[in-house]
């Protein structure tokens, strides 16, 4: 008996790699079907928001119409195949067709996605926006978690120019990839915590892959307090990253305080040097940030920022804002970079 069972462990041992590799197979076999299971109900379920506006165009314009359509086809769908065809979800399948009308977008750009995805992105604000969280979430690989909390941030309209849609063939300039403010609510900051430059500098480095997807596309971490040497000084950059996409080192400097003119040359500085001692043949010019609690009007339309396009001010906000909060934000945010670019 104890031979036997020796015998059968002895087997079992020296058979492990064939089990292995048969459970992979069953593993890679289910994500497969997995996966076109979905591709084909998202598929389906664009196919359907299609017939409706096809049927609502061949008819009355009227909004009454539509909702008409809607409401008969839920319920001869529901008597027939059951849940999953509320006149809500019909309304969703519309839309989606409405923001995504090619189905050579569909089945190439956003194969990544599920359809879990596709109706978080469906409650952004504008047809526009939609697209792009839908493109860049295919293309960025974002969980539905990481979409959702962009969408709640206004991810889309925090940029300094609205972006364009991802794999155009033009390449984006530093104002489309760029944001402000920078919602940091990650970085866990009690509300009523006074912290410091070293602690808000340790507390990216801490959550540097959320900082990192709050940057955005193509940023990758360099290095931390960076030392930077002249014939004459040493100095030492708080953060360094480089973008992939732009081809050129961001370099930010953090501030606890409302930004001064004295922030903003230093940092100028910090580019020129960086341009001069760091960067190799084919890098663009550097870019510089300087990431404060607060911006100023003054400082956007007076010093050496105005009309200056490798540098940038930006607000950090530690903590999450309500919607209209972060809202106001964005257009005071704006009107302080239109004083700097001179259009205002």
């Amino acid at each position: 008996m104890i031979e036997n069972k020796q015998e059968y462990m002895k087997s079992m041992s020296s058979n492990q790699g064939l089990v292995n590799d048969v459970c992979t197979i069953i593993d890679e076999g289910r994500q497969k079907a997995y996966a076109s299971v979905n591709s084909s109900m998202i598929e389906t379920y664009w196919k359907i928001g299609k017939r409706i506006v096809e049927e609502e165009q061949c008819g009355n314009e009227r909004a009454e119409y539509g909702k008409r359509i809607i409401e008969q086809l839920s319920n001869e769908l529901t008597m027939r195949y059951g849940k999953g065809f509320s006149k809500r979800y019909l309304a969703y399948f519309r839309k989606f067709y409405l923001t995504i009308d090619d189905i050579q977008i569909l089945q190439t750009r956003l194969q990544n996605l599920t359809w879990s995805h596709i109706l978080t992105a469906l409650r952004a604000d504008s047809m526009e926006s939609i697209r792009w969280y839908l493109l860049s979430a295919s293309q960025e690989m974002w969980s539905v978690r990481t979409l959702d909390r962009n969408i709640s941030t206004q991810y889309f309209e925090r940029h300094f120019k609205q972006p364009q849609l991802p794999m155009k063939e033009e390449q984006p300039n530093n104002l489309e990839l760029l944001k402000n403010p920078i919602v940091a609510e990650f970085l866990g900051f009690k509300q009523d915590y006074s912290f410091s430059e070293q602690e808000l500098e340790s507390a990216i480095i801490g959550h540097l892959q959320d900082f990192l997807m709050e940057l955005g596309r193509g940023f990758a971490f360099v290095a931390r307090q960076q030392h930077v040497r002249t014939d004459t000084q040493d100095y030492f950059i708080d953060l360094v990253f480089y973008n992939v996409i732009l081809k050129c080192y961001v370099l930010i400097d953090l501030k606890t305080g409302k930004i001064t003119h004295q922030d903003v040359g230093q940092m100028d500085m910090y580019r020129r040097m960086y341009d001069d001692l760091k960067c190799t043949e084919g890098d663009n010019p550097t870019i510089g940030i300087v990431l404060c609690s607060e911006t100023s009007q003054d400082i956007a339309k007076y010093s050496i920022l105005n009309g200056n396009e490798q540098l940038f001010a930006a607000k950090y906000m530690p903590f999450l804002p309500t919607e209209d909060e972060l809202r106001r934000e964005i257009e005071r945010q704006k009107e302080i970079f239109l004083l700097q670019k001179n259009e205002k």
